[in-house]
């Protein structure tokens, strides 16, 4: 019996980025000693079918809190902002769950093995989005020239749902955790944390990214442990691009040493001529390369 599994979600748009996620990781040998798991909040009959033969379990999301229907609006996807909060309700049988968003996949086995060796001990396995080659961590409004008024987006998400003045303040400047990569174990105490500051979230704000400002309150008022890992193992590519070797044909960080890009992650899309990679395999952007030249590529799996 296997004691790991990998557990990603996705609805029938994602689909062709889920089964790139899912050859990501089978690519790799060592991923026979991990199940792959799926949270199904949209897949239609025969993309279910495919996917049995890919996978080890596929379940049905749910809203395992409740919501306003008004709120949803007919996008079952938002589950993955809930859902991921219950993979110990969804699959029990693991002892260490890591997620990957579908709209992410693996480069490295180094970063999968980092993930679970993170959530060791009941810690919280994350990476902050902030590093090397980051210029800009929190939007600022200057009036006449002199005043700053601060825009943090985690400052508002949180005034918005009704947090507190002081947890507002506390998340405000934080490194922003991103939840799109993350590990536990089962019997970390961080779950059930999670899920009470994710219900009041819910309660007051929107769907979107709640899951995400919850985690973050979590770690920066609460004091969840957490084992913050190096960028390459969640690299935000529309946050700052990688760059490609070409002798050993692959993306590795832009900066000195250029360690290897472990986990790939297309969150928010890249976008050209209004077009987002994530649903278009054929978008490409310009990559410096590490020997001082310039690629057009594709940053999703297989179209490197």
């Amino acid at each position: 019996m296997k004691s790991k599994a990998i557990v990603t979600l996705a609805d029938s748009n994602y689909f062709e980025l889920l089964l790139e996620l899912i050859a990501s990781i089978k690519k790799h040998k060592e991923s026979e000693n991990v199940s792959i798991c799926v949270l199904d909040a949209g897949l239609d009959e025969k993309q279910i079918e495919i996917l049995k033969n890919k996978t080890d379990i596929i379940k049905k999301a749910k809203w395992d809190i409740q919501v306003p229907s008004y709120k949803v609006a007919g996008k079952e996807w938002l589950k993955s902002q809930v859902s991921r909060a219950f993979l110990p309700d969804y699959f029990p049988e693991f002892e260490k769950y890591l997620w990957i968003d579908c709209d992410a996949w693996v480069n490295s086995w180094d970063s999968v093995e980092l993930y679970f060796k993170a959530c060791e001990n009941g810690k919280l396995g994350i990476t902050q989005t902030i590093g090397a080659g980051y210029r800009i961590l929190t939007r600022v409004q200057w009036i006449l020239g002199k005043i700053a008024v601060i825009k943090s987006q985690n400052y508002k998400h949180a005034k918005k749902s009704g947090f507190s003045e002081s947890t507002a303040r506390k998340i405000a400047f934080a490194p922003h955790l991103n939840i799109g990569v993350f590990s536990l174990e089962k019997k970390s105490k961080c779950w059930k944390l999670w899920q009470e500051i994710l219900s009041k979230a819910l309660a007051s704000g929107g769907i979107f990214g709640s899951e995400g400002l919850a985690i973050n309150i979590a770690v920066y008022d609460r004091n969840v442990d957490a084992e913050f890992l190096p960028l390459y193992c969640n690299w935000i590519a529309s946050n700052v691009l990688p760059k490609f070797d070409i002798e050993k044909e692959t993306f590795v960080e832009p900066y000195l040493p250029h360690n290897k890009i472990g986990i790939m992650h297309l969150a928010a899309g890249l976008w050209k001529n209004n077009k987002d990679m994530r649903t278009n395999k054929d978008i490409k952007v310009t990559i410096q390369t590490v020997q001082g030249s310039e690629l057009q590529k594709s940053l999703r799996y297989g179209k490197v």
